[in-house]
């Protein structure tokens, strides 16, 4: 930046030496020879006034030429940053933050937003200041060229300056408006595009083409209003700054048929005042692309200032040096905060052993998935605390309470990466014999090594190549590899057929031994060898104990029973 300022200065001052050597070479050559005595070039003959105007303009061309390269490094490296920056702080952030705000907003403002910034810091301030400094130095040299021309130069433009800030604000709040349409649109198209057999499968591909156009046109019109608003700034900019030269120069041929001005006075003057309206011009540009930018930068400083709601406490501490990990639920309750007068956890108190495993088990919305993410603090307990072996969840770095814990989602997540990738997602350090070894576990291995490539087969985006039953066999090899020391499944066989789940429930008998594990079914033929079953309803624990146990006492867990086992 410094460089750039000191290319800017360089370039700004050369360019404010042209009228004057302009000036001294009418006067050399039409005047009558003042210049030769007392100009900026006195002694220079004719031609050489011409090759000093050619090297004041080689030299101006190469310091534009080094801050144009230099600018816009800078822009493209503040956005880089920038983007980096916003993104980090994004992945910081706790589910509570994603359920007001579409991901597809996010992208906007990582994509476009940014890109505007980009232009704006690597293009348009660059000029702007260029065009500052032109103005700034040219009207200095008015003052010194004709001072009675300068004063009334000033005088008028000082009348312009309110208008001018009054239409740039409504400029800016214009411009984060459009903004915040364009993002809508792309937050639905996201939306849409990652639900595509859905879409097809309804037949509404021209219902969603309808709804993207509509948002579109809301975003078109907006930009019209913005743009509207700013071509009214431009007109009013160069009207008035122009209407006051052309006037103010006619002051001047006044003056210099009077005798009281120079031939090269003038043209100097002239110059000069050409600069100067070159400069407001592009000022006028370039302040609604900053305008608009300003409102694109508030856009992503709300990201970049975002505070997640779950953070590390004043003084963590480390986890206990355990091989296996006790968890108990102390009183616990816990409300979403979309919902908070409704408790989707209420006063459960659970232990659970080292190396224990506990199904939990009940109609949807019991609270089991809660359970989970409270487990994992996502999001934070309304009543009561968490405790693995004695230590408060929240006395823990986030990242030392979620390394310990390995999950499956009943929904797995597979990347745009190879087979090896997306199984050593669970432990990046992990080797490809390690990955190898869990994916034997999992019953994936036989599905990989049909693959083209085998380990390093391409799945695609969120896992297209592959089926619902393969996607979580790859889920539960990437938990087994992780080998942390408590296991939370959450319907992890729910998409397997009955022979791939008999595999992988042989595989994770093996991952769960020495392990902590917590399961949640729904299918209560999977947790018939658990060591203990934990039944919920409303948030509440209703029964616990073995599965025989509880078959035998005709509660809850014996209706859901008689209805899924005995039929």
């Amino acid at each position: 930046m410094a460089l750039a300022f000191a290319l800017l200065c360089l370039g700004s001052a050369t360019i404010l030496v042209v009228p004057l050597a302009f000036r001294d070479m009418v006067d050399a050559g039409f005047g009558t020879g003042v210049a030769a005595r007392a100009g900026l070039l006195g002694g220079l003959s004719l031609d050489g006034h011409f090759l000093a105007l050619f090297g004041l303009a080689a030299f101006w061309a190469l310091a534009v030429s080094a801050r144009y390269y230099t600018v816009s490094w800078i822009g493209e490296r503040v956005t880089a940053d920038l983007r980096s920056a916003v993104y980090a702080r994004v992945l910081d952030q706790s589910p509570a933050f994603f359920e007001t705000l579409q991901t597809g907003e996010v992208l906007s403002r990582l994509t476009g937003d940014a890109t505007l910034i980009q232009t704006v810091v690597g293009s348009s301030v660059s000029m702007g200041l260029r065009s500052l400094f032109q103005f700034i130095g040219g009207m200095v040299m008015l003052a010194v060229t004709s001072p009675r021309l300068f004063s009334l130069n000033l005088g008028l433009m000082a009348l312009l300056a309110l208008p001018i800030l009054a239409i740039g604000r409504k400029v800016r709040k214009l411009s984060r408006e459009s903004q915040d349409r364009i993002a809508d649109a792309s937050a639905l198209a996201g939306e849409i595009l990652n639900a595509m057999p859905t879409v097809q499968a309804y037949t509404q591909e021209p219902y969603e083409a309808q709804r993207f156009a509509d948002r579109s046109e809301n975003s078109f019109a907006t930009a019209i209003r913005r743009t509207r608003v700013r071509a009214a700034l431009t007109t009013l900019i160069i009207t008035a700054v122009m209407g006051t030269i052309i006037f103010v120069l006619w002051v001047g041929a006044q003056q210099v048929r009077a005798g009281t001005l120079t031939t090269g006075q003038l043209a100097s003057f002239v110059l000069y005042a050409a600069l100067v309206a070159g400069g407001v011009g592009t000022l006028a540009e370039v302040w609604g692309d900053v305008m608009r930018a300003a409102g694109a930068a508030e856009r992503l400083l709300e990201l970049l200032h975002a505070r997640s709601a779950i953070v590390d406490g004043p003084l963590p501490r480390p986890p206990q040096a355990a091989t296996q990990a006790a968890i108990r639920f102390e009183h616990v309750s816990f409300a979403y905060p979309a919902r908070p007068d409704v408790r989707a956890v209420d006063d459960i108190d659970l232990a659970i052993a080292p190396g224990e495993s506990v199904a939990l088990v009940g109609p949807s919305g019991a609270g089991k998935t809660s359970l989970f993410q409270l487990l994992l603090r996502y999001y934070e307990v309304s009543q009561g605390a968490i405790r693995i072996n004695g230590q408060d969840i929240r006395d823990l770095r986030l990242h030392d309470l979620r390394r310990a814990i390995a999950i499956v989602p009943q929904d797995p997540v597979i990347f745009s990466a190879s087979a090896l990738d997306n199984i050593r997602y669970g432990r990046p350090d992990a080797s490809d014999d390690e990955v190898i070894a869990a994916a034997r576990a999992a019953a994936a291995d036989e599905f990989i090594e049909r693959l083209p490539d085998g380990y390093r087969t391409f799945l695609g985006e969120r896992g297209t190549r592959l089926s619902g039953g393969q996607r979580q066999r790859i889920a539960i090899a990437r938990a087994i590899v992780k080998g942390a020391r408590v296991l939370l499944l959450d319907e992890a066989t729910s998409a397997l057929d009955a022979e791939s789940e008999i595999l992988v429930q042989r595989g994770l008998s093996a991952a769960m031994t020495g392990r902590t594990t917590l399961i949640i079914a729904h299918r209560l033929a999977t947790v018939q060898k658990v060591d203990r079953i934990v039944v919920m309803e409303r948030g509440r624990i209703v029964e616990t104990g073995s599965p025989a146990d509880l078959r035998h006492r005709g509660g809850l867990y014996a209706r859901l029973a008689a209805l899924q086992l005995d039929l």
